[in-house]
């Protein structure tokens, strides 16, 4: 991108009559939303500052199709035009957007069959085993020479300690303050612990020593939004392959825990539906967590 970016400014300053402003560089997929360059871009020209846009190709500047063209008629109105190099195209000229609708539309397909075969690979290697996903490291393991998972001690103690608080009453932010005080950082190495974070380690099926892909998956073109899967799409589950590091019977608990604390229920057709509010039994304060003396007593879950 350093290289495009070198070489259109060259053009640029060996242009006559051409002054350069700014130089925009977005560094995200054509298909992500999140562009703030290209809106600062359309913000100078909206202001008179640009009046011509130098870009390599009709696929770098657009999403797609319909936004390409969105966004050359919206700079034709304020007299700002658009040259692409690839192309040879300059906007301000009457045939522009017919041969621009032809040339987005191409790449846009080319793209997208390009992603389709990418994604049919990935979802093969899942299915046959041979997915890098399945070792993809979690806090508490850490990979061998092999490149498979194993534990890391110290992390997998952080681990057992969360769900332990969990199941003796804890609420998410009393093990969070209680993480704090002791100065056990996240697994991206932060002092300050989230929600989230917590949740994540308390339902990820890795620490029972299985991987279960397609949590998320992407709704296709032309969006391309995450969304959870709640059984649109395949699922694959590997068991047993890798050390566990919290039981089975533990794991299962706090589920059933989370369940118990929610305040949505299930119908007997599987529906969810909200519950009326409940009230626990028991909140658990700084009194009621012992001090950690670096081993875990976990015999009161066990079956």
């Amino acid at each position: 991108m350093s290289a495009q970016a070198s070489h259109l400014t060259r053009t640029v300053l060996h242009s006559r009559g051409w002054i350069l402003i700014d130089i925009y560089l977005d560094f995200h997929t054509g298909l992500n939303d999140n562009r703030p360059e290209l809106q600062r871009l359309l913000k100078d020209c909206r202001s008179g500052n640009v009046d011509t846009i130098l870009t390599k190709s009709v696929s770098r500047f657009g999403r797609n199709t319909a936004e390409t063209i969105r966004l050359i008629r919206e700079l034709n109105a304020i007299g700002a035009r658009i040259i692409f190099e690839n192309e040879e195209i300059d906007t301000s000229k009457c045939e522009s957007e017919f041969l621009v609708t032809l040339i987005e539309a191409y790449a846009q397909e080319e793209s997208y069959n390009r992603s389709e075969n990418i994604r049919w690979g990935i979802e093969k290697r899942m299915q046959n085993g041979t997915s890098l996903l399945y070792n993809r490291r979690c806090f508490g393991y850490r990979k061998n020479e092999n490149g498979t998972l194993e534990i890391c001690p110290e992390e997998a103690e952080v681990v057992r300690l969360i769900f332990d608080f969990y199941l003796r009453g804890g609420s998410i932010l009393s093990i969070i303050k209680e993480l704090e005080k002791r100065q056990i950082q996240t697994p991206s190495g932060k002092k300050k612990w989230c929600t989230q974070t917590v949740v994540k380690i308390l339902t990820n099926e890795k620490y029972i020593g299985n991987v279960l892909l397609k949590k998320t998956y992407s709704d296709g073109f032309p969006n391309r939004k995450r969304r959870n899967n709640c059984g649109e799409k395949d699922q694959y589950l590997a068991e047993q392959l890798h050390p566990e590091i919290i039981s089975k019977e533990i794991f299962d608990a706090v589920q059933s825990e989370r369940q118990r604390r929610s305040n949505v229920v299930i119908d007997e057709n599987g529906e969810k539906k909200r519950a009326g509010k409940r009230y626990c039994s028991k909140i658990m304060s700084e009194t009621d967590i012992e001090p950690f003396d670096g081993t875990l007593d976990h015999s009161s879950y066990s079956e």
